[in-house]
């Protein structure tokens, strides 16, 4: 990972569900079967370089399973 999270992640929405993830049948063979989600959310991110800044987060989620693969989205204007 490129970046690290610090603190909470606000406003999380929920992108797609189910059968509306692009890549649902790669997130059930690598993590399993699960109520797969796909969320974004807005958080303090500390990136590689040690710079801080707050970004646009997305991950998928799956009860029982956890949140998995974050991705940095769109770095936000501090």
């Amino acid at each position: 990972m490129d970046f690290e999270i610090v603190g909470q992640i606000a406003s999380v929405e929920v992108i797609a569900t189910g059968h509306s993830i692009r890549n649902l049948a790669r997130l059930r063979k690598q993590y399993g079967k699960g109520r797969w989600r796909k969320l974004k959310g807005v958080a303090t991110v500390r990136l590689r370089d040690g710079t801080v800044h707050t970004a646009e987060i997305h991950w998928y989620e799956a009860h029982g399973i956890g949140k998995k693969e974050h991705k940095l989205k769109l770095p936000l204007m501090d």
